[in-house]
């Protein structure tokens, strides 16, 4: 009797109850990880992808960018009422944005008539400019760079206005002949100055509103030499131009290597968006 109840009471080392099995199974099965969906691999891949073209986009349009601004075109935003009628500039108005060519006198030289940009030549001409650099060190840094992709200005005085003479040519301008601007000997035609504009302050010899005036002083004569310019705003009475800076080194000229470009083209605002043309006063 005492055999038999042991026997009934001791399973099996190598036999476990059906329920016990089965309980064991279950838990097995809950505990272990499921495995990843193919949707859910790709999702990090694709995160990564995109910012590795973002990136390279990215790369690509600044790299245009600045080929564009160094060697082809650039944006300036005329700064005064020197060049009216044909570029408008004023504080607190909308100032034509104008596009420069920064191609064309790589394989050519300026022309009489060319409207152009160019950096101050001397002292003289800074007048009451001022940098638009920070004096934050980190921040000029950033500022210098930003402008290499045309998105700061650049850190130096650019000016407008229109090629009257080129190297050789001599210029003058006598108030009591009625001529006006003369380039070896001859009177221009300018049809760009607008007498209208001009305050009438120095005397004429024909009494003629706007007739053979210089609208200014007496100048010349002045022989530009070889590999500079003389130039003049349209706006004559209301424009610090070579006639200006008559005293300083290089007699009122600039330099042609101070040229930054010729003016194309009037990209804003929208209702003055056109091309600017050479007019040869010549």
């Amino acid at each position: 009797m005492s055999d038999s109840n042991s026997d009934e009471s001791d399973w099996p080392s190598d036999d476990a109850p059906p329920d016990a099995g089965a309980a064991e199974g279950q838990s097995s099965s809950q505990g272990a990880p499921e495995p990843a969906s193919p949707a859910a691999e790709e999702e990090p891949k694709k995160r990564g992808g995109f910012l590795k073209e973002l990136v390279i986009v990215v790369g690509i349009v600044l790299a245009l960018m600045f080929l564009v601004n160094t060697f082809l075109f650039r944006q300036y935003v005329v700064p005064s009422e020197s060049m009216e009628p044909t570029l408008h500039g004023c504080y607190g108005c909308s100032n034509d944005r104008i596009v420069v060519d920064k191609l064309s006198y790589r394989f050519s030289d300026p022309e009489p008539g060319d409207v152009v940009v160019f950096k101050a030549p001397t002292e003289s001409w800074e007048g009451g400019w001022m940098s638009p650099r920070s004096s934050n060190s980190v921040i000029h840094a950033l500022q210098d760079g930003l402008s290499l992709f045309a998105l700061a200005p650049p850190d130096e005085n650019n000016l407008v206005k229109r090629v009257i003479a080129t190297g050789g040519q001599t210029v003058e301008c006598r108030n009591d002949n009625g001529q006006g601007v003369t380039v070896d000997g001859q009177p221009l035609t300018e049809p760009y100055v607008d007498a209208g504009l001009q305050n009438q302050t120095y005397a004429q010899s024909d009494g003629v509103s706007g007739g053979g005036s210089c609208y200014g002083p007496d100048f010349g004569p002045i022989t530009v030499p070889e590999d500079h310019v003389w130039v003049m705003g349209d706006n004559r009475s209301a424009s610090a131009d070579s006639r200006a800076h008559v005293v300083d080194e290089f007699q009122g000229t600039v330099p042609v290597s101070d040229i930054r470009g010729k003016v194309r083209f009037i990209m804003y605002p929208f209702s003055r968006i056109g091309g600017v043309g050479s007019v040869d006063p010549q």
